[in-house]
């Protein structure tokens, strides 16, 4: 599907005030979210998602739409276990009930932004170079060969660990254990110290990516459209 720069520059803006209307109505002040409120933005997302598929459909053709939707049911499977693992992370850094809805919508916007540069270097490798197509096939082959062998042992992550680039992070990073509400840097005896509420934003955020290691490579088997992948 041939979509023009002006169409990126719009889809891009729009997402972006789709967001900022969630953290202004939602997310502005910090709350515990209540099951009530979650099924409705949860709602409100998918509503919007079908009405963006049916918008490929009446201004793209019903393959672009095809392969939209057969890529947003796959990565809303994949998110699952996302899920889990953001659970253990804000359980690790005994995120506040109030402050968990603030962390996980800025560490998924610094995802988003993270995902936006894979999608960009796949598209360009699989343009390039057809066979990156292949790898990126092993490698799902790999990971699910990887997930059997796992289930079998009756494998079981009952904790959540920080990759190298995140210890790295929290060693250069000066910082306090102490929470000082939705700040993210502090001064304290004249020195300056992140909060956990920066590490635990960076860790969703580094995290959701490492995800996306094999969960683009899956939309890209689906569609190799930039636009639709992302």
């Amino acid at each position: 599907m041939n979509v023009s720069t002006t169409m990126w520059v719009l889809t891009v803006v729009g997402l972006c005030v789709l967001i900022a209307a969630d953290f202004l109505i939602g997310g502005r002040k910090p709350h515990e979210v209540s099951i009530k409120e979650a099924g409705i933005w949860t709602t409100v997302w998918i509503v919007l998602a079908v009405l963006f598929g049916a918008g490929l459909l009446i201004w793209g053709n019903g393959q672009a739409a095809g392969e939209f939707f057969a890529g947003y049911v796959t990565e809303k499977s994949l998110s699952v276990d996302n899920l889990f693992v953001f659970v253990l992370i804000m359980a690790k850094f005994a995120v506040p009930a109030i402050y968990q809805q603030r962390v996980l919508m800025i560490g998924v916007l610094i995802a988003l932004v993270l995902r936006a540069v894979f999608i960009a270097a796949g598209a360009a490798a699989i343009n390039s170079f057809a066979w990156v197509f292949f790898i990126f096939g092993a490698f799902l082959i790999w990971t699910a060969w990887k997930l059997i062998q796992e289930a079998r042992a009756g494998e079981e992550d009952e904790d959540w660990e920080e990759g190298r680039l995140m210890k790295a992070i929290e060693r250069r990073l000066p910082s306090t254990d102490t929470w000082h509400g939705t700040k993210m840097f502090v001064h304290e005896n004249g020195k300056r110290l992140a909060t956990p509420m920066l590490l635990v934003m960076l860790a969703i955020g580094l995290t959701d990516v490492l995800f996306a290691v094999d969960s683009i490579p899956a939309i890209f088997g689906l569609t190799q459209d930039p636009y639709i992948v992302f």
